[in-house]
């Protein structure tokens, strides 16, 4: 064989070995899994010890929230007329300038979307602004981000193969909304164990220490 011939044997047998691993890891992620950022992942401001929720994933590509970077505004400073502290969280680096909002009360809120495990994705906004100042909504039921993460077709899949992401399952269901957000990129990699538990105690970014 040549070794033109060999080249190219290889290059098509690599082509179709990353497509049938895309194909797999694809069947692996599925709407409400968590996303938790490798400790490999130094430097991005957004992705940084990040944890994300998956919104949406399908063959066009892939939706989702990071639930762990609270910003220093609240719903409030964003929205005069809404009489909360709710804190405001960084969701991605894709359209910062649109809120959006996951919670758990389809049945207050109408036109939500379900994304998996009691949670829900958007809804009616006035309905949802009243609800707050009426104290009806509290924030261990709605959480508001401004932007999101986004993929495009197969790239989520290939971040995957680059060992960015640790996909998990979400164990603590709905009640996620609620939960702090301090420590939870440490205690998700400290649940995973083994060599990852070296990290978690590390400072956020090594080359400083």
């Amino acid at each position: 064989m040549r070794f033109n011939d060999f080249f190219c044997d290889f290059n098509f047998f690599m082509i179709k070995f990353n497509k049938n691993c895309n194909r797999m890891i694809s069947e692996k992620l599925k709407k409400g899994h968590l996303l938790i950022a490798e400790p490999s992942i130094i430097g991005d401001l957004s992705f940084n010890r990040s944890v994300i929720l998956l919104a949406d994933h399908n063959k066009e590509g892939s939706i989702g929230f990071i639930i762990n970077k609270p910003l220093k505004y609240t719903i409030s400073d964003l929205i005069p007329e809404i009489d909360a502290n709710f804190k405001i969280y960084n969701g991605g680096p894709v359209e910062q300038d649109n809120l959006y909002f996951i919670h758990n009360i389809p049945e207050l809120i109408p036109n939500s979307v379900e994304i998996s495990n009691g949670i829900y994705w958007g809804g009616d906004f006035e309905s949802t602004k009243d609800l707050i100042n009426s104290g009806t909504i509290s924030k261990n039921n709605i959480r508001f981000f401004l932007g999101y993460t986004g993929w495009d077709e197969n790239q989520l899949e290939n971040e995957m193969q680059g060992n960015s992401w640790i996909i998990a399952d979400n164990n603590y269901k709905n009640k996620i909304i609620g939960k702090s957000t301090t420590h939870f990129w440490k205690e998700q990699i400290i649940e995973l164990g083994g060599d990852y538990l070296i990290w978690s105690n590390a400072p956020e970014n090594p080359y400083l220490n």
